[in-house]
C-alpha cells in the first residue's frame, strides 16, 4: 500500500485555498522560497554553486533555480508548470443595473462547460490598480462572514425552450454575468416617494438605485471606484476550500487542480532537493489555458530571457551560444495534468492507453490534437531515462493519452519548450472533471508526482 505524505496534502490544500489567482500563486511561492533560502536574482551579480534565485514576471510567472556545480551550457534539469485555471474575468466596463438587479459583465477564460458555473457560490479574486499607482488586493467570497455571488438560471418549470438547445448553446457568454445587488422595488418605490415630496419640480427621480448602491458599497469597503475597473483585473472563481473526497478520504475535491497539482509539487520537490552537477529549475507559467499568449506566458521569450539572466551571472563572459546551447541541451518535464479514466463515459476513452485515479504519475509521449496536431511528441531515448529514474525509487508511473483519437485532446506547454531543441516530456497529474468549477485528484497521484519530480531533478 503506497504511504500517503499528509503533510504535503495538507500543505497541498493550504496552496490552493490561497492561490486561486495567477498572482496569488507568485505571492505563496515567493514567500515559501525565501522562507527555504532563495533570493531574488537582482540580488546577485554573480552566481555559484548551491545559489538559489527566483526570477518574476509581473507578478503572474515565476522561475525558480538551484544552481549547479556543472558548466550551465550543459543544461538544466526543468519542471514547467502553468498557475492560471479556466475561469471568469470581470470586464472593463462591467457594472451594470438592470431592472433593480445590478450584475458585473464577465468574459469566460479558457475552456469551460459555461452551464457548469450557473447557481454555483462564486468570489471575486485579483487587484485594482488605481490611476496614482495604488493597487487594492480583492477578495471577496472566501471567508465565513463574506458575501458570496453567482448567476443565475432559468428555473425548470419555464426552461422547455432552453431545453431544446444544446448544452454548449443554452447560456450564452454574454449571460454569464454576476449577481452582485438588488435594491429592491419597494426600496425604489419607497426613495420616488421621498424624492416626489422633497424634490422641486424641475428635479428628475434618480436612476440605476441598485448600482449607485453597489458603487458607494465598493468605495467605502473596497476603496475603489466604478472608473477603477478600467484597470482592474478581476477573476471570478468558486468560492470555497479545497476538501476531502469520498468517505474513505482518498481524493481531493478543489478548484484548479488543473494545473495547481503540478505546479505545487514540482516546487515542493525543488524546495526538498539540493542541485549536484546539473542546475535545476522550477518554471510556474500564465496564459496557458489560453493558448500560453501574453508577456507571462510560455510562447513569448518569458523563459529565454529568464535563464539568460542565470547565464549572464553565472559565465565571465556572456555569450549569445552558450545561452542556445544551455536551452538546447535542457531536460524538462512539462508537469500537465491528464484526463483521468471515467467510468461512467467508458466510450471515450482508449482504456489500454488512458490514466486511472491513484495510477501514480501520468506520462504522456505526446498530447496535442487528432493528428497529434499541437504535440512536440517526446524521443523515446528520454522516455526510458526519465522512467528508469522512476523506478530506481519505486514511484508508480502511468503511461497515458487524453481520450480516443478523434475524440479531441488537449495542448500544454511542452511544444514552447521543445521548439529550444531540449527533451521534453509531459509528466502529471490525473484529474476527474477535468476544467469543471470542481476538480477531483487523487491523494496517491499528488503524492507520487512529488516523488516523480524530486526524482527527475537528479537525472544526469
Amino acid at each position: 500500500m503506497i504511504t500517503i505524505n499528509k503533510t504535503l496534502i495538507s500543505d497541498y490544500k493550504k496552496f490552493l485555498d490561497n492561490g486561486k489567482t495567477e498572482r496569488e500563486c507568485v505571492t505563496q511561492i515567493v514567500s515559501i522560497a525565501e522562507a527555504n533560502g532563495y533570493k531574488n536574482i537582482d540580488k546577485y551579480k554573480t552566481l555559484k554553486k548551491g545559489d538559489k534565485v527566483y526570477i518574476t514576471k509581473m507578478g503572474k510567472a515565476v522561475a525558480l533555480f538551484q544552481i549547479g556545480s556543472g558548466k550551465i551550457e550543459d543544461g538544466l534539469n526543468i519542471l514547467g508548470a502553468h498557475i492560471d485555471s479556466p475561469r471568469l474575468d470581470v470586464k472593463q466596463k462591467p457594472l451594470y443595473e438592470k431592472d433593480t438587479i445590478t450584475y458585473l459583465n464577465t468574459h469566460y477564460y479558457g475552456g469551460i462547460k459555461k452551464y457548469q458555473w450557473l447557481t454555483i457560490p462564486l468570489a471575486i479574486h485579483g487587484v485594482v490598480v488605481k490611476k496614482d499607482g495604488t493597487t487594492v488586493n480583492i477578495s471577496i467570497g472566501e471567508k465565513e462572514t463574506d458575501p458570496v455571488f453567482c448567476i443565475t438560471d432559468i428555473l425548470p418549470h419555464l426552461a422547455q425552450e432552453q431545453y431544446k438547445k444544446s448544452a454548449a448553446e443554452f447560456i450564452p457568454g454574454e449571460d454569464l454575468d454576476l449577481v452582485v445587488g438588488n435594491y429592491g422595488r419597494s426600496n425604489i418605490q419607497f426613495d420616488m416617494k421621498e424624492k416626489k415630496e422633497t424634490a422641486k419640480a424641475s428635479d428628475k427621480p434618480k436612476k440605476e438605485l441598485s448600482k449607485s448602491q453597489i458603487v458607494e458599497l465598493l468605495k467605502k469597503t473596497c476603496n475603489f471606484t466604478e472608473k477603477d475597473f478600467e484597470s482592474a483585473e478581476l477573476e471570478i472563481v468558486p468560492a470555497g476550500h479545497a476538501r476531502d473526497n469520498g468517505l474513505d478520504r482518498s481524493m481531493i475535491l478543489a478548484y484548479g487542480q488543473d494545473d495547481r497539482s503540478c505546479a505545487y509539487t514540482s516546487f515542493a520537490a525543488l524546495m526538498d532537493t539540493t542541485a549536484k552537477e546539473r542546475t535545476t529549475c522550477c518554471l510556474c507559467v500564465d496564459k496557458e489555458e489560453i493558448g500560453s499568449a501574453g508577456a507571462t506566458g510560455m510562447a513569448s521569450n518569458l523563459f529565454e530571457n529568464m535563464v539568460a539572466e542565470i547565464v549572464s551571472r553565472t559565465e565571465k563572459n556572456y555569450s549569445e551560444l552558450t545561452l542556445r546551447r544551455c536551452l538546447a541541451n535542457s531536460n524538462m518535464l512539462s508537469s500537465d495534468v491528464n484526463a483521468a479514466f471515467d467510468p461512467l463515459h467508458p466510450g471515450l476513452y482508449d482504456r489500454d492507453n488512458s490514466s486511472w485515479l491513484g495510477g501514480g504519475i501520468v506520462l504522456q509521449k505526446y498530447t496535442g490534437a487528432r493528428g497529434k496536431s499541437g504535440a512536440s511528441d517526446a524521443n523515446p531515448e528520454f522516455i526510458a531515462k526519465v522512467c528508469s529514474a522512476l523506478e530506481k525509487k519505486n514511484i508508480i508511473y502511468q503511461m497515458a493519452e487524453l481520450g480516443k483519437v478523434d475524440q479531441g485532446g488537449g495542448g500544454t506547454i511542452a511544444h514552447y519548450a521543445a521548439r529550444y531543441g531540449m527533451n521534453v516530456l509531459d509528466a502529471g497529474v490525473a484529474v476527474l472533471s477535468m476544467h469543471a468549477p470542481w476538480e477531483l485528484t487523487s491523494k496517491v497521484d499528488i503524492c507520487q508526482a512529488y516523488e516523480a519530480y524530486k526524482a527527475f531533478l537528479t537525472i544526469k
